[in-house]
């Protein structure tokens, strides 16, 4: 089995939006029940190695999909221009967009979307894998950069939570140097970074991005990424499934499309915000992480990776992992409201807690081996 090559279909978006650079693991059997897979990562097995079950939710929470992306749309409309301009004003029109899938996907569309309506520029649309202690796919970045020899990559993820991606992503790029001498720039452009993780962001503000609501069916039935060696060799692309089975339930492309047509509205304030953000000069302090230490004292938590915080990353949780408990900060707060359904749905606890930087915290629970 080859790499996916740009000729091939994967996935359901427009290869004009996003090109996947992911060997298609389509035909394995990865996937187990959460309880067993959240059993095997807590005995040592990566989590890069094996699938969540996908969620398939029911219609009341479709519906409390669609309603939150017609309450948010212009929120994440106006996120992804703020973003977008600053790396416009960085990066001008040579630019690549490297976005990590899976999650990074339909933002970086966003983005490529956003340049094309104010600026009339067609940027390249990447996306690849990156995957926590394990780093970047190398050979994803050789194809982009002998691909686009006169462009610089500018990589894309969704948020932040604590960090970790975005130290994963500066290690790699460390490690990329120093193999190859060529040097990338690490800095992550993320609509919503309220773990105080990068420089390039839309908001700081912990509000709920649609897009984490769903798994592949927001994000052009794309799996996680897999790093599993029965799988990948070493000159593989990191792997992937594409869920073609799931079309009937895809929102993918009507995603975008309901976001991008706020674009006519927010060109200005979009412009002006980014330059402030510009102007000041944000530090990086990863702030959250003290939110993540003290939840990890106060709770007993032997391990960080077992406190996600921030909506998207709780969201994670409860679609793919097995929650313990929930921590939310206001428990009236409009962002909540899927997780709500979610935990409730699971029988997880659902506990206030206003001690942290984020609106909400998932803790992952220690199963018994």
């Amino acid at each position: 089995m080859k790499h996916v090559k740009e000729e091939q279909k994967f996935g359901s978006y427009d290869s004009d939006d996003v090109i996947f650079l992911l060997k298609d693991l389509s035909d394995y059997k990865l996937e187990g029940p959460a309880e067993q897979r959240e059993k095997n990562i807590q005995s040592g097995q990566h989590y890069s190695e094996s699938l969540p079950i996908e969620y398939q939710p029911p219609d009341s929470y479709m519906n409390l999909f669609l309603e939150t992306l017609e309450t948010y749309k212009r929120k994440v409309a106006l996120s992804t221009g703020v973003v977008t301009e600053q790396v416009y004003m960085n990066k001008g029109k040579d630019v690549v967009l490297v976005s990590l899938a899976r999650a990074g996907t339909p933002i970086g569309i966003l983005m490529k979307r956003y340049l094309k309506q104010k600026y009339q520029l067609n940027i390249p649309h990447y996306s690849i894998s990156i995957i926590r202690d394990r780093g970047i796919d190398e050979n994803a970045l050789h194809y982009i950069l002998k691909t686009h020899p006169d462009k610089e990559i500018q990589f894309v993820d969704g948020w932040t939570g604590k960090g970790a991606i975005s130290i994963e992503l500066t290690k790699s790029c460390q490690q990329f140097q120093a193999k190859y001498g060529i040097t990338l720039d690490d800095t992550l452009a993320v609509i919503a970074d309220p773990g105080h993780c990068t420089t390039l962001y839309g908001t700081r503000e912990d509000f709920l991005i649609p897009s984490a609501c769903l798994n592949s069916t927001v994000s052009g039935l794309v799996s996680r990424t897999v790093l599993n060696d029965h799988y990948i060799g070493p000159e593989d692309f990191h792997g992937a499934k594409y869920y073609d089975e799931l079309s009937s339930a895809d929102v993918s492309n009507d995603y975008i499309s309901v976001i991008t047509a706020q674009y006519e509205h927010i060109f200005n304030e979009a412009y002006e915000k980014a330059s402030k953000i510009v102007e000041q000069q944000p530090d990086v302090t990863f702030s959250g992480m003290a939110s993540v230490k003290r939840i990890q004292d106060e709770f007993g938590i032997d391990s960080s990776h077992f406190v996600k915080p921030g909506v998207g990353e709780t969201t994670r949780v409860l679609l793919r992992r097995v929650p313990w408990k929930i921590l939310v900060k206001d428990q009236n707060s409009p962002f909540i409201r899927h997780i709500k359904m979610l935990a409730e749905e699971r029988g997880v606890e659902m506990v206030e807690y206003r001690d942290m930087d984020y609106t909400c915290c998932g803790l992952i629970k220690k199963v018994e081996q």
